[in-house]
């Protein structure tokens, strides 16, 4: 009976050897897609990270090799993750092994050259771009050139405080400069839009005094920093020999931004309008955030580190319970589109967060989410604030405008029409046109004013000025000549159909029902119109004609639009 277990041992120990079996060479030729070494190499963890490639080539000790599954992750924090594969390249081509993911440590290539010798190439954050075998944003090594064997190829790697679970891809030429020039258009286009947002951002700032623009323009930079960082975008253009913050951009550029974007949705929701509790807790939240990232940059340990992931995912909590508080309030029209603004960056943050917790493997949504995020976001966040800062500066602009316009109706008072009246009938004699005059009377305003009240009344009047300034173009002007009577001057050259149709637009835009007033409740026009010049009247003249025809006009007459001269 103990025979018989021993015997089945040995062949469940032969199965999963037969299981284990190694990969073979790749073969490569000149149409063969981008492949990737998942399932086509073998990965073996050195726990000590100082034996040398001829001792792994040698097994001294013994190495006990293991094909690299899909997706994988490894927890390397000192200690070394050697690959190796077997590769044949075509004698013409170029052929390329990236490792696809930015803020790798250090990684090694060794391969033996036709001498015999170790041909050894590096990149990493332990080294500047410029001196990487093939500067970029990431770690590329070219394979050997020009050979007709199977080369064996062996790929070290040193990765703290996060799991590697970089993809490793072989690429031809072509394939990889067509991967690069793509990647390098659309990250060109998004740093452009943020470059774009911060410059206008900042222009409303100063020219407007909006403090919250201000507070957007710092988020924008603070999370275009960020991704700078996070991208290796910073590392290859920027702060490409500045090696020991390159080494720590990574972990604090994308904490910061978290806690700028904290202090500008706390700017935006104002939390303090609700309870001075809750708007500590929110400084509470972004200087432990802050505290975190200062305290990994100093330990630079794994614990560290989750600690400051923690405190990111809480920040984004805090995030939407601010705006959600604001919009069940109810009291900021704007906050609708400032959510939506923020919904794609929440969502597309938790693929690199899940990717600094080591839950998922690296993927383009870890590498990219938060940049596509980013970009469906600023131009909303950018629309909601101007439309809020436009409805907060209205009373100042309507202040400003006082003196030239009308106070309820911010139409153009009468001295003013009768200014540019006399101007357009003087270019209409000299140049041998015409232009027309319209006055309207809101007829049933005082039944609105008896039955409803003087805030119907007042409605009524602000609803007719934004019907008049639709059915003229931009170059007419609407102004308010008496208590219920507005004038439309359609500067020339204008015809008689134009007026007449102008009047008919007029008097249906007033029939259609508003919810601006009680139910059933409708304006109804009364218009006189003229075309001018007309013999020796001149432009005052000209208006008090209209207004007396349209004041005689009984309330319910049928014809509700009066052509004098035509």
């Amino acid at each position: 009976m103990r025979n018989w277990w021993v015997g089945m041992l040995w062949l469940l120990g032969l199965c999963a050897a037969v299981a284990q079996e190694l990969p073979g060479p790749i073969s490569l030729t000149a149409t063969t897609a981008p492949l990737s070494l998942d399932n086509r190499s073998v990965y073996w963890i050195d726990p000590t990270a100082v034996m040398t490639v001829d001792q792994i080539e040698a097994s001294l000790p013994p190495v006990s090799w293991a094909p690299r599954g899909l997706h994988p992750q490894y927890n390397i924090d000192g200690k070394a993750l050697w690959f190796r594969f077997d590769a044949a390249t075509p004698p013409a081509g170029h052929w390329f092994l990236e490792l696809a993911s930015s803020g790798v440590d250090r990684a090694q290539l060794f391969y033996r050259g036709p001498d015999g010798q170790w041909v050894v190439r590096e990149a990493g954050d332990s080294k500047a771009v410029s001196d990487w075998p093939l500067p970029g944003r990431f770690p590329t090594f070219e394979l050997a050139e020009g050979r007709s064997d199977t080369v064996r190829y062996w790929l070290r790697v040193e990765h703290a405080r996060v799991n590697f679970a970089t993809p490793l891809n072989l690429y031809n030429l072509r394939d990889l400069a067509s991967s690069r020039e793509r990647e390098q258009f659309l990250l060109g286009a998004y740093f452009g839009l943020a470059a774009l947002i911060i410059l206008v951002a900042l222009a409303n700032a100063l020219v407007f005094r909006d403090r919250n623009f201000g507070a957007y323009a710092a988020y924008v930079f603070a999370l275009s920093a960020g991704q700078l960082a996070y991208l290796g975008v910073g590392a290859q253009h920027i702060w490409n020999e500045w090696l020991r913050w390159n080494e720590v951009a990574t972990f604090i550029l994308p904490g910061v931004s978290s806690a700028v974007g904290l202090w500008f949705v706390r700017m935006v929701t104002e939390p303090a309008r609700f309870s001075r509790y809750l708007d500590l807790a929110v400084w509470s939240m972004i200087a432990a955030l802050l505290s975190a990232v200062a305290t990994d940059t100093v330990l630079t340990t794994r614990a560290s580190f989750a600690v400051v992931m923690v405190f990111t995912v809480m920040s984004l909590a805090v995030v939407m319970v601010l705006i959600g508080l604001v919009w069940a309030q109810g009291d900021d029209p704007a906050i609708r589109l400032i959510a939506l603004g923020f919904l794609p960056v929440v969502v597309m943050a938790l693929f690199p967060l899940a990717r600094g917790m080591n839950l998922i493997p690296t993927s383009a949504l870890t590498r990219y989410g938060l940049s596509i995020g980013a970009v469906l976001e600023m131009p909303i966040l950018f629309y909601a604030l101007s439309l809020r800062g436009t409805m907060r500066r209205e009373a100042q602009v309507r202040a400003a405008a006082l003196p030239r316009s009308d106070p309820l109706t911010g139409l153009t008072p009468m001295q003013p029409l009768l200014q540019r009246l006399e101007g357009a009938m003087a270019r209409a004699t000299s140049q041998a046109h015409s232009c027309a005059l319209l006055v309207v009377r809101l007829a049933n305003l005082d039944s609105i004013v008896l039955e409803h009240g003087r805030e119907a009344g007042d409605r009524a009047l602000v609803l007719a000025t934004s019907l008049l300034r639709h059915v003229v173009t931009d170059v007419d002007l609407v102004a308010r000549v008496g208590e219920q009577q507005f004038a439309l001057l359609l500067d020339g050259p204008t015809t008689e159909a134009a007026a007449q149709a102008c009047a008919t637009r007029v008097v249906a835009s007033g029939l259609r029902e508003s919810e601006a007033l009680p139910g059933g409740v409708t304006l109804r026009f009364h218009v006189a119109a003229a075309i001018l010049p007309d013999g020796p009247r001149d432009a005052a003249s000209s208006l008090k004609w209209l207004q007396d025809v349209v004041a005689e006009m009984a309330k319910d007459t049928r014809k509700s639009i009066r052509a004098m001269n035509f």
